[in-house]
């Protein structure tokens, strides 16, 4: 399990989401050039070194994840933004197979003129959560 995978459970289990971009355009790794819009990519930006818990056989795992937001507007890509951290930001549990789950907003990347005249920018998450060891 990945942060990547947490994540992208998360968005593609969110209905109004879903409505907006369909699962097939929430991809992890990278968007084909062709790619109807709007669109969501998915990608680990570090992953801090996992640390034992004593007495136990249990890792923590830190991934700093990043969704990044292909649009054909600026005003798709800031209302998608919000959603993604309304959707991912404060949440707790146990998500998607992973234990202990705690996602934190880690700031918002600079808006950047993406392929073919898109729009982009980028939503980063903190994703913590246990992993057998």
């Amino acid at each position: 399990m990945t942060g990547v995978e947490i994540v992208g459970v998360i968005l593609r289990d969110h209905p109004a989401l879903i409505e907006r971009i369909p699962v097939e355009r929430i991809k992890a790794g990278s968007l084909p050039d062709n790619i109807v819009l709007p669109a969501l990519l998915l990608r680990t930006v570090s992953s801090i070194d996992r640390q034992w818990l004593k007495r136990s056989d249990v890792w923590r795992v830190t991934d700093r994840v990043s969704v990044a937001v292909r649009a054909s507007s600026y005003a798709d890509q800031i209302a998608i933004i919000q959603i993604i951290k309304r959707l991912c930001g404060g949440l707790t549990g146990d998500i998607g197979g992973a234990l202990r789950v705690s996602i934190l907003t880690a700031g918002t990347g600079p808006d950047v003129g993406g392929p073919a005249n898109s729009y982009e920018q980028t939503q980063d998450f903190r994703v913590s959560f246990d992993a057998a060891a």
